[in-house]
């Protein structure tokens, strides 16, 4: 034959969908923000603040320096904020309880330890699908751990070197600078949601050691500088920029200071920017939190409208192994197996000897959709003799990111035999709003052949 066993059709989709309200806050405490004087932290009670006070009313219920950023969402009645721990990895699609699935919103509050490949695909993802990601810098060579990466580097080594899209996704790169004091202005608007949320009006912010951002609106024309350095307007010197990638929204600020409540744990050095009057930062803040959650309103890196299509790339193999990968030659025209139409399909098994072999594609299903119908037709070839033994099979899974088995759609075997091509349709509308793998998994015993041949597939969202 040509082809050997497990075929593994790789589908992308965003994570499922939770409740509008409270909108979800995951703050990260996993990449050292607590390290040197930092204190990036809404409350020592990890995962949930609450652990401290259920019912907090002041900044200082709650330790942290970020705890009047914490407290004052917690308060509003329509926000639940959480954080990653230290030790934790960043995930997108598992079943972890802290997976950005979970979530609205990520904070990511001066970094300082580089994303792993795995955990920039995650927030990559996350943020695609729907969700709302801050991006929270300082200043250049503020590398608090001492690791050889400050949050500079951390945040544009994501938005550049990245598995999802490493082309300037977000339209934006990062400044190294140290800008010592300075306090930007916003620009002049009265309907940017950000500028003028129901948290008040912002009319600055401050910077005490930070840096800005230079825009590149030719890469991505949803970016915008909302807040600049005194002198700097248009691409260059944004101090506070917004942004969109896929279906998700996306901040950016330049400096740690402006979130600093002055209040923390012991022995960290801490400046009180959130009250400065010399800007609008908690105004700033919490808009641009409830302008980030308000890109997955129905739910964590899963929002956004659907747009009825068909989600995978070649489907009929017509163009050979594009937008696929797998065994080599599973994708072929070899005659020995004809296509159902075209010249293409993939010939999994067929050898008469122990053999397996992979296809895959990855696909994203928005969870806007409220119907996800994966179909492929299937012919199976067989010179087992047996009508009660599967000696050969044929396994169709939905499979998380991380490898697990959500479930096993079906399994076919030689007792499947027949002439012709059958079409085989599954729902995984189930999976609207995740980040699945749908995979076929072909085995083949030790003698006479079976080949399982695949073509014209299909995932239609609507």
């Amino acid at each position: 034959m040509l082809g050997a066993g497990t075929a593994t059709l790789a589908v992308t989709a965003p994570p499922a969908a939770a409740a509008t309200t409270p909108h979800r806050v995951l703050f990260d405490n996993s990449k050292a923000e607590t390290a040197g004087n930092a204190d990036w932290i809404i409350g020592t009670s990890q995962p949930d603040p609450l652990g401290q006070k259920a019912n907090p009313t002041a900044e200082k219920d709650w330790t942290g320096a970020l705890s009047s950023w914490g407290v004052a969402l917690q308060k509003t009645g329509d926000y639940s904020p959480k954080t990653l721990p230290s030790g934790n990895t960043i995930t997108y699609g598992t079943s972890s309880a802290l997976d950005l699935q979970n979530f609205d919103t990520f904070v990511l509050p001066e970094p300082n330890v580089l994303l792993s490949a795995s955990e920039k695909t995650a927030v990559m993802q996350f943020v695609q699908n729907g969700g709302g990601l801050f991006m929270i810098s300082d200043h250049t060579d503020a590398d608090r751990n001492n690791d050889g990466a400050d949050a500079v580097e951390v945040l544009n080594d994501l938005m550049t070197n990245n598995s999802v899209d490493s082309t300037d996704p977000f339209g934006f790169s990062i400044d190294s600078l140290n800008i010592g004091t300075d306090n930007p202005r916003a620009v002049s608007s009265t309907t940017d949601p950000v500028l003028n949320g129901s948290f008040g009006k912002v009319t600055g912010s401050i910077i005490r050691n930070g840096t800005t951002a230079t825009l590149k609106p030719a890469d991505n024309p949803a970016v915008k500088g909302l807040v600049y350095r005194t002198g700097s307007s248009g691409n260059t010197g944004a101090f506070f920029a917004t942004s969109t990638f896929g279906s998700g929204r996306v901040a950016f600020w330049g400096d740690s200071s402006p979130i600093d409540d002055g209040t923390g744990q012991s022995g960290n050095t801490l400046y009180d920017g959130w009250n400065d009057p010399a800007g609008t930062d908690a105004a700033l803040a919490l808009n641009g939190t409830e302008w980030l959650a308000g890109a997955a309103s129905s739910g964590g890196g899963g929002g956004g409208t659907c747009t009825a299509a068909q989600l995978l790339a070649n489907p009929g193999f017509e163009s050979g192994s594009s937008s696929w990968s797998g065994t080599s030659g599973v994708i072929t025209t070899d005659s020995g197996e004809a296509a159902r139409t075209g010249t293409y399909k993939a010939w999994l098994n067929g050898y008469g000897s122990a053999h397996t072999d992979t296809l895959s594609q990855s696909v994203t299903i928005p969870a806007g959709c409220t119907s996800a119908k994966l179909s492929f037709s299937l012919h199976v070839d067989t010179a087992e003799t047996t009508t009660t033994t599967a000696y050969d099979t044929l396994k169709a899974q939905v499979v998380s990111g991380s490898g697990t088995v959500l479930s096993t759609l079906a399994t076919y075997s030689n007792l499947n035999a027949a002439s012709g091509y059958t079409t085989r349709t599954f729902d995984l509308g189930a999976y609207a709003g995740q980040t699945v793998t749908v995979k076929f998994t072909g085995t083949e015993g030790s003698q006479l052949q079976t080949s399982f041949v695949i073509d014209d597939t299909a995932l239609d969202v609507s």
